[in-house]
């Protein structure tokens, strides 16, 4: 059983609490009523308020197959991830890191959420994802709060490569359902949704899902929520409780879709590049004149 799962910990507590102490116990009921409390425990301080050793809090640990103290500490935090506010989340995160260590360790946790995205991603379904885009005759791309730079970004490379790409604004549900009344089944819509799941994003999905058109998910999990209407998962990983979510992992996705697509229509993303250069020349979308003016008002 995979140790992130959102209710393992609680489950694993059920099935060994026969096995347990008397101070296993008071420590696995301590967990089960306040896990939103316990979550920013050190194992001696645990220990101090259920009223037990800090050895005893180690091996109820280990006991349920964890390794040691950080492993079930991590299993309290993914607990918790989704049900508490912002300022928890960072205090869960980054709670126990000098601030001196703060830049190494967001840098770190980045490369390990792309080295997991790269053992865990279905290269079938990164496949099917590409000829679905190349296929649709019009893309939808839906992406909320912090999720919605990833859809523009993802948009408007899009643009250089398809005819037709659509980026869902997202001020009020209406509007989604507005903008998305003609997609029909020669329609893909691409969602983009990290925890805490976006519920708007969520009924995008099902509303395109019924009017048969493809879907492509791009979420952390095969368990979430925006997998329900989708046939095309891309799944990486973005698990950093903090009040900043990590989206490194699923903008390098999307990088690898946008070159994968660019590779598939090389001629004709030369041909609209080109297109591109005579129109930014004739209207001086970059104006060396500009910038050679800003150069001199520097020296």
């Amino acid at each position: 059983m995979a140790e992130n799962s959102t209710n393992e910990l609680l489950t694993r507590i059920e099935e060994r609490r026969g096995q347990f102490s008397k101070g296993q116990k008071r420590l696995a009921d301590y967990v089960i009523e306040n896990y939103d409390k316990a979550v920013f425990l050190t194992a001696a301080k645990l220990g101090d308020v259920v009223g037990v050793s800090e050895s005893t809090v180690v091996r109820f640990a280990t006991q349920l197959g964890y390794k040691g103290y950080p492993g079930f500490q991590k299993a309290l935090e993914e607990l918790v991830r989704n049900k508490l506010n912002s300022i928890q989340r960072m205090e869960v995160t980054y709670g126990r890191i000098a601030q001196s260590e703060i830049l190494e360790t967001v840098l770190h946790s980045d490369i390990e959420k792309i080295k997991m995205t790269m053992e865990a991603i279905d290269q079938n379904a990164f496949d099917l994802a590409i000829d679905t885009i190349l296929n649709a005759k019009c893309i939808y791309v839906v992406g909320i709060r912090s999720c919605a730079p990833l859809a523009s970004f993802l948009s408007f490379y899009l643009n250089l490569v398809c005819e037709h790409v659509i980026t869902v604004n997202t001020n009020s549900s209406s509007e989604i359902f507005e903008q998305l009344i003609r997609i029909n089944e020669k329609d893909v819509i691409i969602g983009i949704s990290f925890p805490r799941y976006s519920m708007r994003t969520l009924k995008a999905l099902e509303f395109a899902s019924n009017r048969k058109a493809k879907v492509i998910t791009l979420t952390d999990s095969v368990h979430s929520p925006m997998n329900l209407y989708s046939s095309c998962n891309l799944i990486a990983r973005s698990d950093m409780a903090s009040i900043v979510d990590s989206l490194v992992a699923p903008l390098s996705v999307i990088n690898a879709l946008v070159v994968a697509l660019c590779m598939k229509k090389q001629q004709d993303v030369v041909n609209t590049l080109e297109t591109l250069e005579k129109i930014w020349g004739e209207y001086q979308v970059y104006s060396g004149d500009e910038l050679n003016q800003v150069n001199m008002e520097i020296e």
